[in-house]
């Protein structure tokens, strides 16, 4: 995959890029078990009260089932095509199983059309192939990682992104994730080898709001520019720096303050908290 820079014909192609999709296998199409339209929601939740903002609109979208569990054990599978999914920034791979099912999966890097993809405890430890952990040498970049067993995959799902397996002990095994957090997870729980795909997706550069629009996200305001009442930054005769550390319109540091819960009961599970790029490493409270 690559990236495409257009001729500075307007302002907005000036300083816009695009993937060129190369990776993408033409023609193929979506069945039609594995789609439905994506209702919007426009950040608001049951009673029409705004609960996430800066969202609405947006182009209209099929949402794809993605098979994250990986559970189809003993059923070899080959990989039909590589398709584009408007729901995350990696790409999917339609796979045909022996026995006549299809199903979606994140498509990791290196995977190629035709490629035979397997699972569970027996697969061989190649790219694509979904094993528990405890079946995983040593060293290798995993992702889709499920963090209870048969619950599906939960960390690492991002373009480009992957975890290294580095330890197991009993019933545990450690990784190491892309935030440089060393998490321990129970090594019964599965997770599929290799990188995720499209790496280069950070690369693109939007160039114009209206590309923005497109993918739902709706301008955001500045709190100063606001009212008192309606940010706690807002107010103040002429141009004001709000006269407080950043926050947001509810009061909540905006600037790396700690949101975590004190007695979590994951926090057993952590070995070394990720750096912070603002205060260092992050401590346990």
């Amino acid at each position: 995959m690559g990236i495409r820079v257009y001729n500075p014909t307007s302002p907005g192609r000036r300083g816009a890029s695009v993937s060129d999709f190369a990776d993408l296998t033409p023609g193929a199409d979506v069945p039609k078990g594995l789609r439905f339209r994506k209702r919007k929601t426009g950040g608001r939740n049951n009673q029409g009260k705004i609960t996430a903002r800066h969202r609405g609109g947006g182009h209209k979208q099929h949402y794809r089932l993605i098979d994250f569990r990986r559970n189809k054990d003993g059923v070899p599978g080959v990989v039909h095509s590589i398709q584009y999914d408007p729901n995350r920034t990696c790409r999917v791979a339609l796979v045909h199983y022996a026995d006549g099912e299809k199903r979606f999966i994140l498509a990791p890097d290196g995977l190629k059309v035709g490629a035979a993809v397997q699972s569970g405890a027996s697969a061989p430890p190649e790219v694509g192939n979904c094993l528990p952990l405890a079946s995983i040498p040593l060293g290798m970049q995993v992702h889709n990682i499920e963090l209870q067993a048969g619950r599906g995959g939960r960390l690492c799902r991002s373009a480009g992104s992957s975890a290294v397996l580095v330890a197991r002990e009993a019933q545990w095994a450690q990784l190491t994730l892309p935030s440089g957090e060393i998490r321990r997870v129970p090594a019964a729980c599965r997770a599929t080898i290799g990188a995720i795909g499209n790496a280069d997706h950070m690369n693109v550069r939007l160039g114009k709001a209206g590309r923005s629009r497109w993918m739902g996200i709706r301008p955001h305001v500045r709190g100063t520019a606001m009212n008192p009442i309606d940010h706690p930054h807002g107010g103040g005769e002429g141009r004001t720096k709000g006269g407080r550390h950043p926050v947001s319109p509810t009061g909540k540091s905006a600037k790396g303050g700690g949101t975590r819960k004190p007695r979590k009961p994951s926090s057993t599970a952590i070995i070394r908290r990720r750096k912070s790029r603002r205060y260092g490493q992050l401590k346990l409270r």
